[in-house]
């Protein structure tokens, strides 16, 4: 089982959209725990984590500190799964489980990125409470999921 640390500080109105999704995985049993961090300016974001179960914290590095999991989701607000992603996420997890990049769905126009990001294991995390240093860490190497 995974906990999920979702990234709300830059795009609190694009939380509602992932937390969507993610009941899919909760549901399987993929999803044990959803964490989300919101500034101060983030309104509805408390009622939003309220209505879904969701815990919010102000500070991701507390954030992770809360988890329970050993494997970590590591997510920001604006990230949309491909079809099919909790299947994908539970071969992984199941074949030989380590770190990769977690690459979701194009939003906007051809030349918006993906948002990305990561599943690592919670040392890892604790160790680099930072989601994009920690993608920098794993490199282009790691195996994409999404």
């Amino acid at each position: 089982m995974l906990s999920v640390v979702i990234d709300a500080r830059g795009s609190p109105e694009r939380l509602a959209g992932l937390l969507a999704q993610l009941t899919a995985g909760a549901v399987a049993g993929l999803v044990r725990e959803v964490l989300v961090i919101a500034g101060r300016d983030a309104a509805g974001v408390e009622a939003l984590c309220e209505a879904t179960g969701a815990q919010i914290d102000g500070e991701l590095a507390s954030a992770l500190q809360r988890t329970k999991a050993d494997w970590l989701l590591l997510l920001p607000a604006e990230l949309r799964f491909r079809d099919g992603w909790v299947e994908r996420l539970q071969d992984a997890l199941a074949a030989r489980p380590r770190p990769a990049r977690v690459v979701g769905v194009k939003l906007g126009g051809a030349l918006d990125r993906a948002a990305r990001g990561v599943l690592v294991r919670r040392p890892q995390a604790l160790a680099q409470p930072d989601l994009h240093r920690l993608g920098r860490r794993l490199g282009l190497a790691a195996p994409r999921l999404g």
